[in-house]
């Protein structure tokens, strides 16, 4: 009884452990968004309570100044072009590999996996330039062009959840007269409900939470996206830490609802595909 005592005095430590690493940090954004220039100033302390804890000015200041309404706007035009493509392309990808017999096709799995292993920094400068002879540079179609074609990831997830569907399914709708594309359509993309959740949700993570394309193939203020909106409060806003941390929490908010709304997708996903 005392080790079990002592076992589960050590797993609730370390869970607070981990909330208090995790939740500290946002804390601080959060009250220092709600302190006057004044208190920021003072340097009252990272986890005081701000005088007025009401008072939403420094979010007015960051939503327009900042002109984060339009960075939603090209942030979420990205987003449903990146993951629509990629839930395409992986899936598709996924199903011939599994489905069809052809040559050399150890090959190309393992050249999927070698890509996912090379570092993205090391093929930046053939990539720049490849983006920019399409004549894609500094704009949309540039960062979604990248976001498509560089995902190795979502085709094993999606791997894993096609060999586990039976290929009867498949023989039986050949019989009836389909072809490949149909049975896809009809068939295979519809069991694969749980890994396009997973890979809407992990993906469109990615994509909102990145900085490093946007910043660099998009340099132009009117195709901000919310990361880079934010980077650009360094400038007039370089040493006004209530601003940039009200830019933190209108950044940090919709990610934070469209996850505790639909983790237990990303939960079921990875085991299910990890189990069949």
């Amino acid at each position: 009884m005392t080790r079990r005592a002592l076992a589960r005095t050590l797993v609730y430590a370390s869970l607070i452990a981990a909330s208090l690493v995790v939740l500290l940090p946002l804390g601080v954004v959060l009250m220092t968004s709600l302190k006057s220039a004044r208190e920021v100033a003072n340097d009252s302390g990272a986890l005081t309570f701000p005088d007025d804890p009401f008072d939403l000015h420094n979010y007015m200041t960051a939503f327009q100044d900042g002109r984060m309404l339009l960075s939603f706007v090209n942030t979420a035009f990205i987003l449903v072009f990146s993951v629509g493509g990629t839930v395409l392309i992986g899936s598709m990808a996924a199903y011939a590999i599994d489905r069809f017999a052809f040559r050399l096709k150890k090959l190309v799995v393992a050249l999927f996996l070698l890509a996912a292993l090379v570092p993205g920094v090391t093929t930046q400068v053939a990539t720049f330039q490849i983006v920019n002879s399409f004549g894609m540079f500094d704009t949309r179609w540039a960062p979604i062009a990248l976001y498509m074609g560089t995902d190795i990831v979502s085709i094993y997830i999606f791997l894993q959840f096609v060999r586990s569907i039976p290929t009867s399914l498949d023989e039986a709708a050949r019989l009836d007269g389909a072809n490949a594309f149909t049975i896809y359509r009809k068939i295979i993309f519809p069991l694969l409900k749980p890994a396009v959740a997973t890979v809407v949700i992990v993906k469109g993570i990615a994509v909102y939470n990145d900085f490093y394309i946007p910043f660099l193939y998009m340099p132009s203020d009117d195709l901000g996206v919310i990361s880079t909106s934010l980077f650009r409060f360094r400038g007039p806003f370089g040493a006004h830490w209530e601003i940039i941390s009200a830019g933190t929490i209108l950044v940090i908010l919709p990610t934070l609802i469209v996850f505790l709304a639909l983790q237990r997708y990303i939960y079921n996903g990875f085991t299910t595909g990890a189990t069949r």
